[in-house]
Parts: C-alpha cells; structure tokens; sequence
C-alpha cells in the first residue's frame, strides 16, 4: 500500500485488487462469425472457478472494436449469467466502453451498467490525435465519469490510440474525479505507475498493470494488481502470483512470476496467440471447444502452422505449474 499522502478523496466503489484477466471473445464457425453465447458462458465459468479475482469484458483482448453495440450487451448479460449460476451473483465485472465520441461512450456507459458491468474501462479517444489536447483529453474522460452510472478506470494503451499515451500528470488529474477510480497502465511505464502510487492509495486510486509479466514488480512498486490476457489461458497460475504476494509468500511468488513472464511472451505478439493459447490449454483440455471458435474476427485472420507451434510451445513452460494448481485447488 502506498505511504504517500492521499490528493483525492475514497472513492464510494473502488476497483478490487487483485489479477484481472481480459475475456476473450469467441464466435460461432460460421460466415458471420456470431458470438458463441454457449462457449463464453462455459470459458467464464472455468476463469472463476480457477481463482481470477475479476472478468474484463469487451477489452482489446474482447475485440471491443469488432462488436456491435447489441453484441456488447449481449455478451454482459451472458457473463452476469454465468458468474450469478455459479452463486456469485456479486463477482466483479468490467466492461470496455471505448468510443471515439463522448455522446457515444456515455451511452455505451449507461448499457454497460443496464447489462450488469460494475465497471468501465475506457480509452481515451485518438481520432485526428494531434488535435487532442490535454484538456480536451481530460474534459473527454470527465464528461463521461459524469454521467456515468458505473465507476471508470482509465485504460492508457498507446499501441491502440495512434500513440496517444496519457502521463503521470494527466493521470492524477483525472484521480481527483469522484467516479474516476483506477487505471490500466498497458503502456508498461513502471515509472508513471510508482508516480501515481506514491500519490494514491487504493480507496482513492488503484494503478493496475496491464501484463502479468511484470506482476510482481507492479505490487512491489505499491501497484493494485494488473489485467492480463494470459489469464484467457492460465488463470490459476496468474492470479496465483498475486496470491502468493499478499499471503508474504515472495519466494514462491518469484519462482511462478519467473514462468509467468515467459508464457506471457506469446500474448506479447497478439490476440490470435493469446486465443489460439487459450484453446489449446483451456478450450481443448478443459471445455471440449472447437479451435475455429478461437479464432479472431474477420478481416483478422487464423495463425500459420508455425505460429501455433511457436506459440504453444512458449507457453508450455506454464502448463504443468497451472495444472498441479488447479488440481491442489
């Protein structure tokens, strides 16, 4: 936890800590590739029943970009359904509202509270982004907290807005807001994550990572946690390593962060990785889903041979940690 003075005031619904993993989005081996309902009820339920400490839904892992608007409720209320059935009917739920306008976002914000999102995670816009300045940056994400009916966490991941990246100063700006209550650092920026920590204590401001292979450095620093796509394959394994650390466990917690880092090389390289990863070690072994499922969305298209076997194959060194874990579970 930080020692470093609190500039906000507690927040009335802050993001639990803890490993988030980003759900994937799976669809139908069709032309039209709907959503598979079926199959994401079924993934949903084994990343909470493994351990996760929380679900983010339609994210860049989600294909947030690829989904209509109903398709993006649809998938909430599927997911509600899936925790509530595992008597969980409070399991915490972000959901990805990103929109390039601010009328827009605000009305992906009402849809994802009326869908039973706790949350929203939100991107800052980034069309025409040398127009954007920082006050049009930060009016943008206000306007919004405001009229939101779900708290927001602020997702900075400049590989996906034309390199708009949001710093440590802007960040504590948007802290001061009463319905703004964490962020996602995708950047990998462990310098503006210690900025904000030493500022910012969790029930004013949770700073999360936007990996795991860089978990353990993230809490050191006084981080909250972080959202991790490798949690679509391992999710015993990685929200393990936050468990370790918070029970005083470092060294364990070193030794499965070390195997960690290096499954998670894989989603480094894309989403197609990270669900082909997810297929062959969760949907394959553990559901009895089709790998076509897996695939991205049109124009995305499916992996060649070697990039299957290269991905699988970096992964691996996790596989054997997450199965003696979820059978000690």
């Amino acid at each position: 936890m930080s020692t470093g003075s609190r500039t906000s005031e507690p927040k009335m619904k802050p993001l639990p800590a803890g490993v988030w993993t980003p759900v994937i989005t799976l669809y139908e081996d069709t032309p039209e590739q709907s959503v598979d309902h079926d199959a994401m009820y079924k993934h949903c339920q084994h990343l909470v029943r493994s351990g996760m400490h929380g679900l983010v839904y339609l994210g860049t892992n989600g294909e947030l970009a690829l989904l209509a608007r109903e398709e993006r409720q649809a998938i909430l209320r599927n997911a509600r359904r899936a925790v509530a059935d595992l008597g969980k009917p409070g399991y915490p739920i972000v959901a990805g509202i990103s929109a390039q306008s601010t009328a827009e976002t605000m009305q992906l914000a009402r849809e994802a509270g009326e869908a039973g999102a706790g949350w929203g995670l939100l991107l800052p816009p980034s069309y025409w982004a040398k127009a954007l300045s920082t006050e049009a940056l930060l009016t943008y994400f206000r306007d919004v907290a405001d009229a939101s009916p779900i708290p927001i966490v602020v997702y900075n991941f400049p590989g996906v807005t034309s390199g708009v990246d949001l710093d440590s100063d802007q960040l504590a700006a948007l802290a001061s807001h009463p319905n703004i209550v964490a962020t996602k650092l995708t950047c990998g920026n462990v310098g503006k994550l210690t900025r904000l920590t030493s500022k910012f204590e969790p029930a004013h401001f949770g700073v999360y990572g936007g990996s795991s292979d860089y978990l353990l450095p993230t809490l050191h620093a006084g981080g909250h946690g972080c959202v991790t796509g490798l949690g679509n394959v391992f999710p015993r394994a990685t929200s393990m390593v936050y468990d370790l650390w918070a029970a005083g466990k470092l060294d364990e917690a070193r030794v499965l962060q070390d195997k960690v880092a290096n499954a998670e090389w894989a989603c480094k390289k894309g989403i197609a990785q990270t669900k082909y990863g997810a297929w062959w070690f969760v949907g394959r072994k553990s559901l009895g889903l089709d790998a076509n499922l897996f695939n991205m969305r049109k124009p995305y298209l499916p992996l060649g041979e070697e990039a299957k076997k290269w991905t699988v194959e970096t992964m691996q060194v996790l596989e054997a940690a997450e199965d003696a874990l979820l059978r000690g579970s």
